[in-house]
């Protein structure tokens, strides 16, 4: 073979090895088994069984004493709960829920659906149907200190780059398929935590996350392949989202360290600093009192003294007449 044409063909074999692994790929439907405990991990991972953990997230803030019960509720007939069906995604709590028992800062107690099942158990047993020795008597739950409420302000993919390289030019040949697709996310939550004692918030915390996710296969395969060989496994948008509620814990436990209670002159929920005239509070009555001192003081003021009369000139006497 001339030389001249050897350039040709050694150019030409990067798009034909391409065109050869894709169609292997794409021939077939082919599946590996299942490995227990494989695939990428998220923020949150793990087990907690009462105080002990196992592989948990290590950036995740611990806590040496635990300072209360608690239960988490979530709104969902908020805007953001319904957002969460767009990606398939459920319920915040469980995950929640898994990061603080393994920060050791509070113990969880059932406030949610498995209540249900809860109640069945002892209307079992108050119908007589359970074993003797159930011990489903009453005065056994475990009140809840706080309630802790999650929301999400935004969830959004802020952009990225779209495959345009050409997955199988002759020049490019994979390179152009590694950069076929990038986009970003990103995520802000909320977390309060409320005392149910006095309806109080005790704590809130704002937590971000973002990443870029690069999508090898959706460049190389088109949409043929979908997110296969993403920067995520499953759901980036769900990912982010719990990245972004355990920074939110994060920051909201490093506050409770440091807790301080605000207090109010007078006592919580007394009427406040705040008066109003005519107002029953404690604050009222310092309005009504500062202005009535003014008023007393004008009534209080010395009467103004008559201006002092000129003295009135003596009246002349006629001079003396003589007669003659």
């Amino acid at each position: 073979m001339p030389s001249s044409h050897r350039p040709h063909i050694l150019a030409s074999r990067p798009a034909s090895l391409c065109a050869a692994v894709a169609a292997a790929l794409l021939a077939g439907c082919v599946s590996t088994a299942p490995v227990v405990g494989g695939g990428e991990k998220g923020p949150v991972t793990g087990s907690a069984g009462g105080a002990a953990t196992e592989n948990k997230n290590s950036t995740l803030e611990h806590c040496d004493a635990t300072l209360g019960t608690l239960g988490v509720v979530e709104d969902q007939n908020a805007s953001w709960f319904q957002e969460l069906r767009n990606y398939k995604l459920g319920s915040t709590i469980p995950v929640i829920r898994l990061m603080i028992q393994q920060s050791n800062c509070f113990v969880i107690v059932e406030r949610g659906n498995a209540m249900q099942n809860m109640n069945t158990e002892r209307a079992l047993q108050q119908s007589g149907e359970m074993r003797g020795g159930s011990n489903f008597g009453k005065g056994q739950m475990v009140a809840a200190d706080y309630t802790m409420s999650p929301s999400i302000q935004f969830s959004q993919n802020t952009g990225g780059v779209g495959g345009g390289l050409g997955a199988f030019s002759p020049g490019l040949g994979v390179l152009g398929a590694v950069a076929g697709s990038m986009k970003t996310n990103e995520a802000a939550t909320t977390l309060i935590l409320i005392d149910n004692r006095s309806g109080v918030q005790l704590a809130a915390a704002e937590g971000t996350a973002k990443n870029t996710d690069f999508n090898i296969m959706g460049g190389l395969f088109g949409g043929l392949a979908g997110g296969a060989a993403g920067g995520y496994s499953k759901s980036p948008e769900g990912k982010i989202i719990v990245a972004a509620f355990a920074d939110s814990y994060n920051q909201l436990v490093r506050a409770v360290r440091n807790y301080k209670a605000q207090t109010v002159k007078g006592g919580l929920g007394t009427g406040g600093a705040l008066g109003v005239s005519g107002g029953s509070t404690a604050a009222s009555k310092d309005v009504d009192a500062a202005g009535a001192k003014p008023a007393a003081k004008a009534a209080t003021k010395p009467a103004a003294k008559p201006a002092a009369k000129p003295a009135a000139k003596p009246v002349a006497k006629p001079a003396a007449t003589t007669t003659p």
